[in-house]
């Protein structure tokens, strides 16, 4: 984050059309990426989303507070470079999808569990044409060769900004389906993000309130929430 250490030098964000997209300028210069190569976003929301994060700005620049921005980055920067890599990562979620792992005990978890994720299984077998087995307990399920490739093929027709936001909506929830779920609208981010946490919301009933898990949980609600908000602005149609 070295080279974001800025301070505030611009009066006004301005969004302008760029080839292939659109671009966010600052007075009248144009954004970079820290790779030095020019932030060219693919939509007008996106890119007025992250001009409202720049002129938000005040004092020295703090990309904690820029979430489409460093998107943005990461898309241009590294993932269009590894596309092939990262696709594949995130299709191998579907050998061990948290969906598909269930408790043993206690009996209320197992119907909990079930009651949550067999609706999104079914979803994704009517959507997806991929129908995920589910095992107790941490061993993985063999799950079918075909329908895993032909939820790889699915990641890897995605653009390099939509993989970006969808890498955290998997990575994030320790689910593909679920990350597919919230990226084609079937659930919003904030369901997806709910059903993910059927595990951890129980061992907080179970055992107590703890501040630390609390606190991290929440932050790793708001990046899910901002990787949903990526990817869907980033999807739309480009002047839209």
């Amino acid at each position: 984050m070295s080279e974001w250490a800025v301070k505030r030098f611009w009066s006004q964000t301005h969004v302008v059309p760029a080839e292939d997209g659109f671009t966010v300028t600052l007075d009248a210069r144009p954004l970079w990426t820290p790779a030095k190569t020019p932030l060219i976003l693919p939509t007008r929301a996106l890119a007025d989303l992250i001009a409202a994060e720049w002129q938000d700005q005040t004092g020295k620049v703090d990309p904690r507070l820029m979430p489409m921005t460093r998107m943005a980055n990461s898309a241009i920067d590294k993932v269009g470079s590894q596309h092939a890599e990262v696709a594949a990562l995130l299709a191998a979620y579907g050998e061990t999808d948290l969906l598909c792992h269930r408790a043993t005990a206690p009996e209320a978890l197992i119907i909990c569990q079930a009651a949550a994720w067999d609706p999104v299984l079914d979803w994704a077998a009517q959507t997806l044409g991929v129908r995920l087995k589910v095992v107790a307990g941490v061993m993985p399920a063999v799950q079918d060769s075909v329908g895993l490739a032909r939820l790889h093929g699915r990641i890897n027709a995605m653009d390099a900004f939509g993989l970006t936001g969808f890498h955290d909506l998997v990575s994030l929830s320790g689910s593909l389906i679920l990350g597919f779920g919230a990226a084609f609208g079937a659930y919003t981010a904030e369901v997806a993000w709910s059903l993910s946490r059927i595990d951890e919301d129980w061992q907080l009933e179970v055992w107590g309130h703890d501040d630390e898990a609390v606190a991290a949980g929440r932050l790793k609600s708001a990046a899910f929430m901002d990787a949903a908000r990526f990817y869907l602005l980033s999807q739309q149609a480009p002047g839209a």
